[in-house]
């Protein structure tokens, strides 16, 4: 796996850590952002919901950590362009990553970025540097399925629920690196340990916080409605 640093020349450069991050740790957003500042220049920050038209006028590259956000960020919004916080630092030289002595972990690779494989390969780069062993579960990068929060409001709630078990039953270990929020609650309520990848990164544990999904799409409504 190689990772080849994209030339962002006379690109304005923004981080945007998604709503979902914003909700549930924004001290982690707020680190995050003064640790790109401090080693890789100018960054603005922004908090624009990626559901809505970002109206950039001339090119700019977002830093993303939400995979909804690389999707929407690369695909549907004229003068944008996005690289994931992952890609980032998997070519970073001041990151002091956290030594995980060799635990293992499986992954979900979350849908958004399915046919991603940069970032895929970035992620594992990361669990590397981290002393991560990685055991890979039989569904995995591009043949990676759903946690289930994708039928959020398509399928009766307990029926998703059902779908977050089933998935997180593949897993092959106990811990679960996940760098998608909601998928953090699909393997919390599948019975296993999420372990949410900007949490790995800044060396925390990953919290439930809300669980419930009907709760959890209600809040990123609000949030959403609110930026």
């Amino acid at each position: 796996m190689k990772i080849e640093r994209r030339a962002a020349a006379g690109k304005k450069r923004v981080f945007a850590p998604g709503c979902a991050l914003m909700l549930y740790k924004p001290e982690s957003a707020a680190r995050l952002l003064r640790l790109l500042r401090a080693n890789l220049g100018e960054i603005e920050a922004w908090s624009r919901c990626c559901r809505k038209d970002p109206g950039f006028e001339t090119p700019v590259e977002v830093i993303n950590v939400c995979p909804g956000c690389d999707k929407r960020f690369r695909n549907d919004y004229p003068n944008s362009s996005t690289v994931s916080l992952w890609e980032e630092l998997a070519l970073a030289d001041f990151f002091p990553f956290p030594d995980y002595e060799g635990r293992k972990m499986s992954i979900i690779d979350a849908c958004p970025t399915r046919d991603q494989t940069r970032v895929h390969d970035a992620v594992r780069i990361l669990l590397r540097k981290m002393n991560v062993t990685l055991v890979e579960p039989e569904n995995t990068r591009t043949r990676s399925t759903c946690c289930g929060d994708t039928f959020w409001g398509e399928l009766p709630t307990g029926r998703v629920k059902e779908l977050m078990k089933k998935r997180t039953a593949e897993m092959p270990a106990e811990e679960v690196v996940v760098y998608c929020v909601s998928c953090t609650k699909a393997v919390f309520i599948g019975g296993k340990k999420p372990r949410y990848l900007v949490d790995l990164l800044l060396g925390e544990e990953t919290e439930p916080r809300t669980l419930d999904p009907d709760e959890w799409h209600r809040q990123l409504e609000i949030y959403i409605d609110a930026h």
